[in-house]
């Protein structure tokens, strides 16, 4: 056995060994996590495992809502390209397996994740017996990787992306990611930044490839027509309202948008501005900003209560998996996490709408959708209130140009319109040496 896998065995049992009577305490009194629990410590259902009968089986690994619709991408290309294929899915958290089972139905069986203790994922393993393990993006998980490699399973990442920001930290364990990353067969990463971070963390360069970001088809495939008449409709928003949708806003930029907002409903006093807090537990937090700023808000789940009529200008969204929906309603769209050094927030979505991208200076998070967005013309950075208030005036008062911008920015995502079935065919291929 590797020392580096048998050190990192040792801390994660003494870890389990500490954490696992308050973990089970947390459980039975909280009522969270007690329903699927024995799903996390490697007892995949009967019903799921056996589901997985024909052709070769793929495990695909997707935490995040977002990832959770790029699978979906990649898995109905994988469906098309390797048919008879059975494909498992698995997820963390409770919102990721709702949306799942929302998107693939019986489909595709849907299971929690094991956490990453080597007995847990080696059961997991040994019931559903992959040919193929896939993550998405940036789940680098060392127990499941080498006990999977362990049992001749071909690794693939795809959709990755390791930020400038992250492999600060993974360089504190270099040797160890190295050893971890070497197992893997095939990585696709976003963008040429991210292939060579990943190289320098430790992946062999000929298993490592750029092909794009496969979220540009998820977000094409999701939009519907008609969307932007139905929230609008939903917010009780009139049609020709002025509406920016602030997106997964960070602390530290509520008190920016919400002066710039003071300044553009001067000039534009109808402008809704819907604020969309990157974790909701800081709601209340912002409707005591708002009140101190002498503004008044209704929450989201408000205005669809029976009777509920919109009377005030700002929107706070208070629900999950809903902000992709809501910018289409918006008029400017602004990426949280930018105008604090947080690497900003995905500049995509309002883009598939057709939705101009507002964003401050900080976006090395999406430095790929950021390059095709100014190969395009298609953002307006800003680095303050009174710089997102202008702008926001200035294009207010030009709407053909806020326009051009909208048009510009969905040209740049549909320019990358096939990136899941190229991921899927890369699959296809290590399918074929496996099999």
């Amino acid at each position: 056995m590797n020392i580096l896998y048998f050190i990192y065995r040792v801390i994660t049992s003494v870890i389990f060994v500490i954490l696992i009577i308050p973990f089970m305490l947390f459980v039975i009194f909280s009522g969270k996590y007690r329903r699927h629990l024995l799903e996390r410590f490697g007892f995949i259902p009967e019903r799921s495992a056996k589901s997985l009968i024909s052709g070769p089986k793929i495990w695909v690994h997707a935490v995040s809502l977002g990832e959770i619709r790029v699978a979906n991408s990649i898995i109905s290309s994988l469906k098309g390209l390797v048919p008879g294929s059975s494909i498992i899915l698995s997820t963390s958290t409770e919102h990721g397996r709702a949306l799942a089972l929302e998107l693939f139905g019986n489909d595709v069986p849907v299971i929690y994740s094991p956490i990453d203790f080597f007995p847990l994922v080696k059961n997991a393993i040994n019931r559903i017996k992959p040919d193929i393990l896939i993550f998405l993006e940036t789940e680098i998980w060392p127990s499941w990787i080498i006990e999977a490699k362990k049992r001749n399973v071909k690794i693939a990442m795809l959709n990755g992306r390791i930020s400038g920001r992250s492999i600060r930290g993974y360089r504190r364990v270099m040797p160890f990611f190295r050893m971890v990353l070497s197992r893997f067969d095939l990585m696709s990463m976003i963008g040429q930044g991210d292939r060579t971070r990943i190289i320098e963390m430790g992946a062999r360069p000929e298993t490592v490839s750029v092909n794009g970001n496969a979220k540009y088809d998820m977000l094409i495939r999701s939009t519907t027509q008609g969307m932007n008449e139905n929230i609008r409709r939903m917010l009780h928003i009139p049609p020709d309202a002025p509406v920016i949708v602030a997106g997964s806003i960070r602390t530290g930029e509520e008190e920016i948008i919400l002066e710039a907002y003071k300044k553009i409903i001067d000039a534009f006093q109808d402008t809704v501005l819907i604020i969309a807090p990157r974790h909701l537990e800081r709601i209340k937090e912002l409707t005591e900003l708002i009140s101190i700023k002498g503004l008044k808000y209704h929450l989201r789940s408000e205005l669809l209560a029976p009777g509920g009529a919109r009377t005030e200008g700002i929107i706070i969204v208070d629900c999950f998996g809903e902000l992709f929906n809501i910018y289409s309603a918006g008029n400017i769209a602004f990426c949280g996490a930018s105008l604090v050094p947080l690497g900003g927030q995905n500049p995509l979505e309002p883009a598939a709408w057709g939705v101009p991208v507002f964003h401050g200076p900080h976006m090395e998070d999406f430095s790929d959708a950021m390059h095709l967005f100014k190969k395009y013309d298609a953002d307006i950075e800003v680095q303050g209130a009174f710089d997102l208030a202008e702008k926001i005036i200035y294009y207010l008062n030009n709407r053909d140009l806020l326009s051009e911008k909208g048009r510009a920015a969905k040209d740049a995502l549909m320019e990358n319109s096939n990136v899941a079935e190229v991921q899927a065919s890369l699959i296809k291929g290590l399918i074929e040496k496996k099999l």
